[in-house]
């Protein structure tokens, strides 16, 4: 099969096909005559189980060593499953970090009149950068409000 058919069958790239092969997460596949690169069925099903790892959040390491615990057919099942919730673990924690910016976000827009004027607080927050995710300012965590520099006050607005 040629790269373009392995693709189809795979929902693989083109692209991350060469580069699987570039970086050696799977093997360099054979050459036609022509030189074209020939892969076979285990090509694609190992591309699929690649394609599938990557959907489920699984760093290209990671789907190294699982790809190594799929062939090992003598491997515990206990090694795959630990892999399985650190990274359910990650994706919680991640989640929980991306939850925590929509709400900081969402109460940024809340204090924006959103007009004709030019004052916004977003753009303030952003440039002075006093609130921190949970929306506390530096002073309600305790920490000291970073002053700007006098020389960047030229800066505040275009």
């Amino acid at each position: 099969m040629k790269i373009g058919e392995v693709s189809t069958k795979a929902g693989v790239s083109q692209r991350m096909i060469r580069h699987y092969e570039k970086i050696g997460l799977i093997a360099p596949a054979a050459r036609r005559e022509s030189g074209y690169r020939d892969y076979d069925e285990q090509d694609v099903h190992t591309l699929r189980f690649i394609g599938r790892a990557r959907d489920l959040g699984f760093p290209i390491e990671e789907i190294r060593t699982l790809l190594a615990l799929w062939n090992d057919r003598e491997r515990p099942s206990a090694h795959v499953k630990a892999l399985a919730l650190a990274r359910a673990s990650e994706l919680k924690r991640k989640a929980r970090e991306l939850d925590s910016m929509r709400r900081f976000l969402e109460r940024l827009a809340a204090h924006c009149c959103g007009d004709q004027r030019p004052d916004c607080p977003i753009l303030d927050d952003l440039q002075a950068g006093n609130l921190d995710r949970r929306g506390q300012r530096a002073e309600e965590r305790g920490q000291a409000k970073v002053e700007r520099p006098s020389h960047t006050a030229h800066m505040d607005r275009p």
